[in-house]
């Protein structure tokens, strides 16, 4: 190979690294599908431009019943089998642990919310994994029956895809401008590949396992099924608008196929939801169908037969069963179907509001009937239905934003849901007589009453504070519904004079002026979602004396960084326990588990994982130990280590030997140097607290850093004086060169320290010399421990079948010493030769841990800037 060549590789994998990079952005990833939005609407104008409204409802109203009959026909056909993608899948990945119509009625329900919100957060695997988990299947299972659908999914379009390309049906070589010879390879070897993954599946005991997850695949029986499923499914849906298509469009099936699948691919790239905008754009495209108003009539049909229609169906169905099951004894099926619905209920109750607001902002951007209108004339004033106009598209986009709140279960949500939904009631008769939507407005306020017992939680967030992929997909949203009303008014011929003109007849001053509030709240939401993220200030609170009380008494010393006054307290009614805990404002994190009778502890958990629900927050207990292990477990959170807490016995401890050598030195040095080791009762502490905080100050000077706090204590005055101090002193000058508070448990069972400071110009060896000193003194004192803390990462395996978790820690203990000393604290701890008992964090599986784990960062050192501090 020639240099030359050489360096052009070097060159493409520079920029192949670049490219990736550069996808790796958030604002890239955020972008992309908002401008995927913005050049579908742009060409979906462009195509449309010779199209009026007025041809679009003519062609609407002159659709056929049966043609509509059969669209219904082939979306039934298509969910049907969509409900087989999860009975096949459950019967390969969990067979018997969910009963087969349940699998079915989940699958079927799911998609059908899924497909009409769109939003790739809360579509089919955000619902199926809340479904699957809610009936007992573990992690590994779920996302072998999430994988498993996916798979048929693509079985199948390689399938259909396959015999089109072998078989050259008329007009499929017009999408692929290719030969026959190339059209045809391309399709035997889709094929063959697609008979040799079956002939693999056939041979039986298949699995599938990843960083710990391992799932079995479905056998060729199972693997044959679950792909004419998805045949079904793809011919179904394609069918349902293929029937609606003119008879004059001039495109066989086989190409107008070809162009739906890439419409539907477009689409879910752009994340708008439904695709809507998008899919439209694309296939009008495809199909060369620009200016014909027939098409786009077929279009918005299909909106209402194949995603609105199953939608309507899936809601009530669901409501009227959640009703039917809401009682004090059901049993049976009954419990079965309780347990499917309830995940759905927030989701379908999000996606009900998202589009009783769709419906509001569309009929805001359509003109008004002009009978309606004037019959409005004779009663009302027209600066009341100019008002109105304006409240209903305020309504709208209030609606679509509340709907996150719906999604996270909050009760305030609901309310404000109810009261915008009663108010479009009245907008849309005061705007236009509107009845139909008038009723569709009630129908939503009745489907949301029955939803009621779903919504609990009584965060104090705002419940119209969005993350960013909502906003994203609410902005492509609202681009959509704007389009709609440029479409229906691009024969009104823009001036500055429609902003201001107020007549009976002003639809399109009307549609602009509603933009604009749209976009003035839109914007505001968006801001607020942006920078306004509430974190809750850390303030001094007071600490109970039940808390002092319980934490003296405790025989493990680490209760004791519970008065460090940053946290705040549960506490048993009878007194006997406590857990303290704070507020990031998107978890409570326990520091520790319960203080106090383990019984009292129990209900503790329980009350602080039921806090944390209701408030729509994840709920973690940070390092804690194997005691409260078994009710974690019943929570439902999982265990992951997080490293190994060192313990020293002081019963006939001594710095003998050669591991201890290095602190037997120090503390002969220190005394023959005229040093002198001194124990302060906390009640004699006041007087040395001004040095005590000078040499504070100086080593925190030195160090670049910041006080911490949550899991470690900070120089505060208030939460020194609970503690006797270890000072080591100068003999001749009385100066104090270290210090360190000392935390002693309750029956002498435990000895250990937290703030642990000295000036920077003392002698190297005077840290050393005052830990000797402590741990010669506590075993004199009947200590029965010294503890050394905890090392973080320390203890967890790295072998490859070991869990993600534990392969991710094993890596940061083994490679990460250049942003913290893993390994170098573990073996400073190990030449007292302790004894080692794990550190456990009990949090949210999943991706959750990985989230808690920074909220504790923020707790303790307040943030990557911080931490890296």
């Amino acid at each position: 190979m020639s240099i030359q060549e050489t360096g052009e590789e070097s060159r493409a994998v520079r920029w192949v690294e670049r490219i990736t990079e550069l996808l790796e952005k958030p604002w890239v990833r955020l972008a992309i599908p908002l401008l995927i939005t913005l050049i579908a609407l742009t060409v979906l104008h462009d195509l449309s431009a010779h199209v009026k409204w007025a041809d679009v409802k003519a062609d609407i109203a002159g659709t056929s019943w049966r043609l509509l009959f059969f669209a219904v026909c082939w979306t039934a056909f298509s969910f049907l089998s969509l409900s087989f993608y999860d009975v096949f899948a459950v019967q390969s990945v969990a067979e018997g642990k969910v009963p087969l119509p349940v699998a079915g009625m989940a699958g079927a329900s799911g998609y059908a919310v899924s497909n009409c919100l769109g939003f790739s957060y809360i579509t089919g695997t955000a619902i199926r994994y809340r479904i699957y988990a809610s009936l007992g299947l573990d992690l590994g299972r779920v996302a072998g029956v999430i994988a498993t659908s996916w798979v048929a999914f693509w079985m199948g379009l390689v399938l259909i895809l396959g015999i089109l390309l072998t078989t050259h049906p008329d007009g499929i070589s017009k999408v692929m401008p290719i030969s026959e010879i190339t059209e045809t390879s391309i399709g035997v070897a889709m094929l063959i590949g697609l008979i040799s993954l079956f002939i693999w599946l056939s041979s039986g005991g298949r699995r599938l396992a990843f960083a710990g997850v391992g799932f079995n695949l479905p056998g060729g029986r199972l693997a044959g099924l679950l792909t004419v499923a998805a045949v079904g499914d793809l011919f179904g849906a394609s069918m349902a608008l293929y029937v609606l298509m003119p008879d004059d469009l001039g495109v066989g099936y086989p190409y107008f196929f070809t162009i739906y699948i890439a419409a539907i691919a477009v689409g879910i790239l752009s994340h708008a939801p439904g695709g809507l905008g998008v899919f439209e754009a694309t296939l009008i495209a495809g199909l060369g169908a620009s200016g014909r108003s027939d098409v786009i009539a077929a279009l918005l049909l299909y909106r209402v037969v194949y995603t609105f229609l199953p939608f309507g169906i899936a809601s009530v169905s669901i409501a009227v069963a959640s009703a039917l099951t809401q009682r004090h004894r059901i049993g049976g099926a009954a419990t079965w179907v309780y347990r499917v619905i309830r995940p759905i209920v927030p989701m379908v109750a999000a996606g009900i509001a998202a589009v009783a607001g769709v419906i509001l902002l569309v009929s805001g951007a359509l003109p008004a009937s002009s009978q309606s209108l004037g019959a409005l004339r004779e009663f009302l004033p027209l600066s009341f239905v100019e008002a109105s106009h304006l409240v209903g598209s305020a309504v709208g986009v209030l609606l679509i934003l509340v709907s996150r709140g719906l999604f996270r279960k909050l009760y305030r949500a609901w309310i404000v849901a109810m009261i915008l939904m009663l108010a479009g009631f009245f907008a849309s008769l005061a705007k236009g007589l509107d009845t139909h939507e008038a009723l569709s407005m009630l129908g939503t306020i009745a489907l949301l009453a029955l939803f009621k017992g779903a919504f609990y939680r009584v965060s104090g967030a705002s419940i119209f504070r969005l993350n960013i992929p909502w906003l994203v997909s609410v902005i492509a949203l609202l681009a959509v519904i704007f389009w709609v009303g440029l479409f229906a008014y691009k024969h009104v011929e823009y001036q500055n004079a429609l902003w201001w003109e107020f007549a009976w007849n002003g639809d399109a001053s009307r549609f602009l002026r509603s933009s604009l509030v749209v976009a003035v709240i839109l914007g505001v939401v968006a801001v607020n979602s942006l920078f306004g993220r509430e974190i809750p200030q850390v303030k001094r609170t007071e600490i109970p004396e039940v808390v002092e009380r319980l934490v003296m008494e405790s025989e493990d010393t680490e209760a004791q960084i519970s008065l460090t006054g940053d946290k705040q307290f549960l506490i048993s009614p009878d007194e006997t326990a406590f857990i303290a805990y704070a507020d990031t404002g998107n978890a409570l994190i326990s520091k520790g588990e319960p203080v106090g009778e383990e019984h009292a502890g129990q209900q503790l958990i329980w009350q602080l994982r039921e806090m944390a629900d209701r408030e729509g927050k994840l709920c973690a207990f940070y390092s804690v130990s194997t005691k409260y292990l078994p009710t974690f477990l019943d929570l439902g959170l999982s265990i992951l280590k997080i490293g190994e807490v060192a313990r020293v016995p002081l019963e006939d401890f001594s710095l003998d030997g050669k591991p201890r050598k290095r602190f037997r030195q120090a503390k002969n040095r220190a005394e023959r140097e005229g040093y002198v080791f001194e124990i302060v009762p906390k009640e004699k502490l006041a007087p040395i607290l001004p040095e005590l905080r000078q040499i504070s100050d100086d080593w925190l000077a030195g160090k670049s850093g910041e006080e911490k706090g949550f899991a470690l204590g900070g120089f505060d005055e208030e939460y020194l004086s609970y503690f006797d101090h270890a000072i080591l002193k100068n003999g001749e000058t009385g100066k104090i060169v270290a210090f360190a508070n000392l935390f002693q448990g309750g029956n002498k069972s435990e000895l250990s320290l937290d703030l642990m400071r000295y000036e920077p110009d003392s002698p190297s060896f005077v840290m050393d010399a005052l830990f000797a000193e402590m741990m010669v003194w506590g075993s004199e004192q009947g200590f029965h421990w010294f503890s050394l803390g905890a090392a973080p990462f320390s203890g967890i395996e790295n072998r490859q079948l070991a869990s993600l978790w534990n392969r991710i820690g094993g890596f940061v203990y083994e490679h990460g010493e250049q942003f913290y000393h893993f390994e170098g604290l573990r073996s400073f701890k190990q030449k007292f030769e302790p004894e080692w008992s794990p550190n456990y964090l009990a949090s949210p599986g999943g991706l959750a841990a990985p989230r808690i784990l920074y909220e504790v960062n923020i707790l303790i050192s307040g943030g990557l800037r911080g931490l890296t501090k």
